[in-house]
């Protein structure tokens, strides 16, 4: 069955920094796009980073320069690792498979969606 865990939410001062994964179950994660996106109460789900089968990446442009995406093959995992977080990335972070084989930020891109982890970042 295919499953999508998200993990390593946590709470960080504003200058800190998180690593989320991604593991699946189910599928590989190498051979689909897998992105991840982020929501707060009140917003429309905002697609943060990608990650394409043959390696493209895309950033959302609040995020460029301090968010990278990676995947770990062997384990099957997706990583975000994101760096000098601000208390507007706070949000519930999900990550994805993706139907297309592009590196796209529209959720409409994607099929099946994890449950999430909180990222909290504030003083």
């Amino acid at each position: 069955q295919l499953q999508l865990v998200e993990s390593g939410g946590d709470w960080v001062q504003p200058g800190g920094s998180v690593r989320v994964s991604c593991a699946a179950s189910g599928i590989r994660l190498d051979a689909w796009t897998i992105g991840w996106f982020r929501q707060t109460p009140g917003k429309e789900r905002e697609g943060v980073s990608s990650i394409a089968v043959g390696g493209a990446t895309s950033y959302g442009d609040s995020v460029k320069g301090r968010f990278t995406i990676s995947r770990d093959n062997t384990n099957n995992v997706v990583y975000l690792q994101m760096n000098n977080l601000k208390p507007e990335d706070t949000g519930v972070y999900t990550c994805a498979r993706g139907s297309l084989f592009s590196a796209s930020l529209w959720a409409g891109d994607y099929d099946t969606w994890g449950q999430g982890t909180q990222v909290t970042v504030s003083s």
